[in-house]
């Protein structure tokens, strides 16, 4: 073939690529998208998931429909997004959790890092410390400082061993030097009502999960786990924050994010991040998730990567820190 010929036609046939590739993607999406959240339906991540999805089925061109899948502490769900094709059309829901598991389970189904493609940060709830209506302790300082002078140690109830309300319990009694007796619990809706009954003395949860019982006055907040008081969110405005209670660097948010299969192109995984910070930001669906206590927050999929690192490896300390081996 002659070289201006072949040139012509290896330029034809390149652009002809292109062009059916571009199509392609700019078609995305034609059929539903499917969100996994790892968790039965009713809690605040599946509140959050579906928020975000009836907002984004109106913008997006297609349905994407919440899927939930939940069981063995999340795994089965997060595996199977996972190992979905990398297509645009399996997202999921990720959180603290998920930086939290590889310090407590030894043989996960999946790896946080490798096998998933960030999207975008969804948003950040500090982690309230509960206690009955019956403890006259006007914050957690002054619990602790109760708790020291008692023969018994006080019942702290957490959500299993190596969940968050656990890590938080045991950090703060290492913190503190205080001795708690932890009392372990199916979840954080038992473990506050039975706060409210005064069965136990506190709870660490978030503020979706103790939402209904402090509107009742049943329960009420002696502590936020944030660096600072949480001025927006109705409910905590006059909580003390960690370091009023001499605990500073013990900041620990429950966080939401948003990931894809790996190897997701990076096309689709901007739709999808656009489209998913565009539903933070409507009205109606920031109204829904800040009674949730939810902070909303985008990122950039770098960004997001390098907190889902930072938080795994900061998780491997604090489970280092508090003798807590993988099981």
């Amino acid at each position: 073939m002659p070289t201006m010929h072949r040139r012509a036609f290896l330029a034809a046939g390149s652009t002809a690529l292109l062009t059916a590739t571009g199509t392609a993607w700019a078609a995305y999406p034609d059929r539903p998208i499917k969100l996994v959240v790892p968790w039965a339906a009713g809690g605040s991540t599946d509140a959050i998931a579906r928020a975000m999805a009836q907002r984004m089925s109106q913008t997006i061109g297609s349905p994407v429909i919440v899927d939930n899948r939940p069981g063995a502490a999340g795994m089965i769900g997060t595996d199977a997004a996972a190992k979905a094709a990398p297509d645009g059309y399996t997202i999921a829901i990720v959180e603290l959790p998920h930086a939290i598991a590889p310090a407590v389970t030894a043989k996960l189904p999946y790896d946080l890092l490798r096998d998933f493609t960030p999207v975008t940060m969804i948003g950040t709830s500090p982690l309230v410390f509960f206690a009955g209506m019956d403890d006259d302790s006007k914050d957690f300082k002054t619990f602790i400082k109760t708790a020291a002078t008692k023969s018994a140690p006080p019942a702290i109830a957490h959500s299993g061993a190596g969940t968050v309300s656990h890590l938080a319990a045991e950090l703060v009694a290492s913190r503190t030097k205080i001795r708690f007796n932890m009392v372990s619990y199916r979840g954080s809706a038992p473990a506050l009502t039975d706060v409210a009954a005064g069965t136990v003395a506190g709870h660490f949860a978030t503020l979706a999960s103790g939402s209904s019982l402090l509107g009742a006055n049943r329960i009420r907040p002696l502590l936020v786990t944030s660096t600072q008081r949480v001025t927006n969110i109705p409910g905590l405005q006059n909580v003390p924050a960690l370091a009023e209670n001499g605990l500073k660097g013990l900041e620990i948010d429950q966080w939401w994010a948003m990931v894809a299969p790996a190897t997701t192109p990076l096309d689709v995984i901007e739709k999808l991040r656009r489209e998913a910070i565009a539903a933070l930001d409507h009205p109606q669906v920031k109204e829904r998730l800040s009674v949730l206590g939810v902070q909303m927050k985008g990122s950039t999929p770098g960004e997001l990567r390098a907190f889902l690192r930072s938080e795994a490896e900061r998780w491997q300390k604090a489970a280092h820190e508090i003798g807590l081996q993988p099981q």
